[in-house]
């Protein structure tokens, strides 16, 4: 058992990464505020011609775009007192290869919470103390691994010309060029300017590091009382 054993559990640290990562990513696909303070912090209002009100339908909208059955997307607004759609075919399309890029992520989410749920709940409920120690160490190197690979992405942007890194992941996540919009009239340009991205990725990296950060703490502290407890057993000083 103690091959399938190292399996499972270098399976558990390599799913803490995507794990925290994707649940981030969905947050922020899921936050009002995130889209609230983008529209107000880019002036999209101005840009668009859209007021508060319509910002915020269009938000609530596509979060309950990203979270329904619907292939594509019907958002309308009011345009010189006349509703009309929002989005032009063209990025209609694309917000549907967006949604598929979601719905990934959702299914990267659930996969890496079920199997780390299933090994931290085998671990926390086995007899013996050292799985749950085994556990804790093993939170500890996955966060580290976790906080290790945002820190290389952090500085690869900033090595890397933000707009240039955007632009590969582009090419590299979309099979066609839908996602080349005019921002002189496409509105998902208007609405999300390549500074939302930016924000968003700042955020991403800093609740990631958070999280991550607060796991490891926790596994240390867990392993340092269980050392102390284990010495106070054996009359140790």
């Amino acid at each position: 058992m103690k091959v399938p054993g190292n399996i499972a559990r270098w399976l558990f640290i390599f799913s803490l990464p995507p794990l925290i990562i994707s649940a981030v990513i969905n947050f922020e696909f899921n936050s009002m505020w995130l889209y609230e303070n983008g529209f107000a912090k880019y002036g999209v209002g101005e840009t668009t011609g859209l007021d508060e009100a319509e910002l915020e339908k269009v938000a609530r909208g596509l979060i309950d775009y990203f979270n329904s059955s619907d292939e594509y997307i019907a958002i309308t607004v009011n345009r010189g007192g006349q509703k009309v759609p929002l989005f032009s075919e063209r990025e209609i399309i694309h917000l549907k290869d967006v949604k598929a890029l979601v719905e990934m992520n959702r299914h990267l989410l659930a996969g890496t919470v079920v199997y780390a749920g299933i090994y931290a709940g085998l671990c926390l409920f086995w007899r013996r103390g050292r799985y749950r120690r085994r556990l804790a160490r093993s939170v500890v190197i996955g966060s580290l691994i976790t906080l290790g690979t945002i820190v290389a992405l952090g500085a690869g942007s900033m090595l890397f010309d933000f707009n240039s890194l955007f632009t590969r992941f582009h090419l590299i996540a979309f099979t066609n060029e839908l996602w080349m919009l005019d921002p002189r009239k496409d509105y998902l340009i208007m609405l999300f300017p390549e500074g939302f991205w930016y924000d968003a990725s700042l955020m991403l990296g800093g609740i990631g590091a958070a999280i991550a950060g607060a796991l490891c703490g926790s596994g240390v502290i867990y392993l340092k009382r269980s050392r102390e407890n284990r010495d106070e057993s054996r009359g140790m000083p």
